[in-house]
């Protein structure tokens, strides 16, 4: 079996964390910005050796500009999803240029005795998705050398699902917590399994609560408490500069009774490339994720094929809203109406949604070819387009386009 590499990017405005897997390999590897050490995040910083093209990433970026007298260059993700320019050394570079050298550089790391080796697939792992953020990545893959196919975009906690679920089966027997403390907030997720659904439905509830440097251990301690209130917790995990510091006291004793608890800045890294794998297995693993970005909805159409009637899937729940598009081409037999059957992953029954075709032009049955594209607006709104194609030279297509949209409320039960 050919031997695949992963690699997976926590990427923020302040630093990145970059781990890398080879399918042989017992767990994904980090790569630690001090050799010898467990220091991962590696600050987004861009520095230019004045009068010469040589570039430094990281700390070594921040050293060389303070001999320099000068600021590195920094906010680089945020500069390019707003498609900024940015001057160095009297020099005007697009923001997208030095996010994509910034990577590059990683990538170098990445790959060891200074060559870089390009992985089979690429995670990026960003905060929040957005289509700005989809479109930024895609001309980035490119400019990195790599394929639209080998390049992934996940949010942070859908990584930490694929983590959490990489895992010892006993740390996911019951709810599992990621707790992510940066700053003066601190954001408290739970993951849930249905386990009387195949593929297991896991679902995501994220509460934010402030908590503020006085009394924290006090303070955490009350999130802990309200949080595994009346549930049967398996394992909870920390991430986030806010747990630095010997301060956990009180809070992870509470948090270790029954329960294990684990402390990292690694896991959303981890769980990128834990993703790369799943995308080119997806039919061994046992579970849908249905978080913010993910589609609540299967939409499907009842067909015909070869004389049999079967269901053809359009859009698949826990595919990402923002990436995926369905379609196929279908001929049109009885009347003008299409019925498209609106079904939630853990539902035994659907809703279905009648679409009549207005002003048809009328053909012998079987003579109308019809082009079908869904495309997602949301989560749980998706855009329906049908065309009108015809039937060869016999009956030319109209080119009649209709247009629905159509809202699922997870009402199915």
């Amino acid at each position: 079996m050919e031997n695949r590499f992963y690699i997976g990017v926590d990427l923020d405005d302040c630093n990145a964390v970059i781990s890398c897997y080879e399918v042989n390999s017992r767990e994904p590897q980090t790569i630690s910005a001090v050799a010898g050490s467990e220091v991962y995040q590696i600050p987004v910083l861009l520095a230019k050796k004045k009068g010469i093209g040589q570039w430094f990433i990281g700390e070594e970026a921040l050293r060389l500009s303070i001999r320099q007298g000068e600021e590195a260059v920094g906010r680089l993700l945020e500069r390019a999803l707003k498609q900024e320019m940015v001057f160095v050394e009297e020099e005007k570079y697009p923001a997208e240029e030095l996010l994509v050298l910034y990577l590059k550089k990683l990538l170098l790391m990445a790959g060891g005795l200074g060559t870089v080796r390009l992985p089979d697939k690429l995670v990026i792992c960003l905060k929040e998705l957005s289509r700005e953020a989809m479109t930024l990545f895609a001309g980035i893959a490119e400019k990195l050398g790599l394929q639209a196919e080998q390049m992934m975009l996940l949010d942070r906690k859908e990584c930490f699902y694929y983590f959490a679920y990489h895992q010892a089966p006993e740390l996911t027997l019951h709810d599992v917590y990621l707790f992510d403390y940066r700053g003066e907030d601190i954001s408290c997720c739970r993951l849930e399994k249905k386990q009387r659904t195949s593929p297991q439905l896991i679902t995501l509830t994220e509460e934010i609560r402030r908590l503020s440097a006085a009394a924290r251990d006090e303070n955490f301690l009350k999130v802990l408490q309200d949080c595994f209130r009346g549930r049967i917790v398996s394992s909870a995990y920390l991430i986030g500069d806010g747990f630095d510091g010997d301060w956990l006291k009180r809070s992870v004793s509470f948090l270790c009774k029954g329960r294990r608890a684990f402390v990292g800045k690694n896991m959303y890294s981890k769980g990128a490339c834990y993703a790369a794998e799943v995308s080119e297995h997806p039919e061994e693993w046992a579970y849908v994720y249905l978080g913010e970005n993910e589609m609540k909805v299967n939409v499907s159409l009842k067909v015909y094929n070869r004389g049999t009637m079967e269901f053809f899937t359009l859009i698949n729940a826990g595919d990402n809203w923002y990436e995926t598009v369905g379609g196929c081409e279908v001929i049109l037999s009885g009347t003008p109406e299409i019925d498209f059957w609106l079904q939630a992953p853990h539902s035994r029954t659907a809703r279905i949604e009648k679409l009549t075709l207005s002003d048809l032009p009328e053909r012998p049955d079987k003579t109308t070819r019809l082009r079908i594209t869904a495309k997602p607006l949301s989560d749980a709104k998706v855009q329906i387009q049908l065309k009108d194609l015809g039937f060869g030279e016999l009956f030319p297509g109209s080119g009649k386009v209709w247009d629905y949209v159509m809202n699922f409320d997870g009402d199915t039960q």
